[in-house]
């Protein structure tokens, strides 16, 4: 399963580049009508077209990234069968269902923390920290929380507000197995071979994001 964390999906400056000289996009209009035909303006509708801005800000209310922080990007099941029709999974009980979904009652799944990248079997369960692409250093002088709501240069990313919802879930989940008897025991989620790419861990407590890189190349 893999979650993409944070309130937004996109840098600020992606979304200033994007604002520098809008244009209409059919493409984005089609998508968005595609999901809910009701999202388009008056207007939007006449042009049968939207700009990227609107696009890109639109795309993010529709989903729990708005709502909670992250969103689940994919699933890919045991049995070889996969989903990505996640882009209206908004609330917490869709959120909910999803993820018992993805632990197809395989108990000791629930029991680890929260991140990106969530993998587990029949007897192990691990999760990583993963796609840095888009992870960039702050301006200086400028501090945020992790957790504070995101307007327009804050650079608020809602990184740790994500992952906080996340255990939460979880924490639900475990209740919920515990009450129906069907946790026993815990199962070590360590990895008995070596993480391949990078990789990192991170604090949900602490008011500054302290990622740990990992990797099995040789530095």
């Amino acid at each position: 399963m893999d979650i993409k964390m944070g309130v937004r999906t996109y840098l600020e400056d992606e979304l200033a580049k994007a604002r520098e000289k809008p244009k209409l996009r059919k493409d984005m209009y089609e998508k968005m009508i595609q999901i809910d035909p009701k999202a388009p303006t008056d207007a939007e509708h006449r042009a049968k077209a939207v700009t990227k801005p609107r696009y890109m800000v639109w795309r993010e209310t529709i989903s729990s990234t708005a709502t909670q922080g992250f969103r689940i990007e994919g699933v890919r099941r045991g049995d070889g069968t996969s989903s990505k029709d996640f882009k209206t999974t908004r609330t917490r009980e869709q959120v909910l269902a999803a993820l018992n979904s993805f632990l197809q009652g395989y108990s000791h799944a629930a029991l680890i923390g929260s991140s990106l990248l969530f993998v587990h079997n029949d007897t192990s369960a691990l999760v990583r920290m993963i796609d840095f692409a888009k992870t960039i250093p702050l301006p200086e002088n400028v501090h945020i929380t992790h957790r504070s709501p995101w307007s327009e240069g804050t650079h608020e990313d809602g990184y740790l507000l994500g992952l906080e919802n996340l255990i939460d879930l979880f924490s639900v989940i475990e209740k919920n197995l515990t009450m129906n008897g069907e946790i026993s025991k815990l199962v070590s989620s360590s990895s008995s071979g070596k993480p391949s790419g990078s990789v990192a861990a991170v604090s949900p407590t602490s008011n500054n994001l302290h990622v740990q890189p990992v990797s099995n190349t040789s530095s």
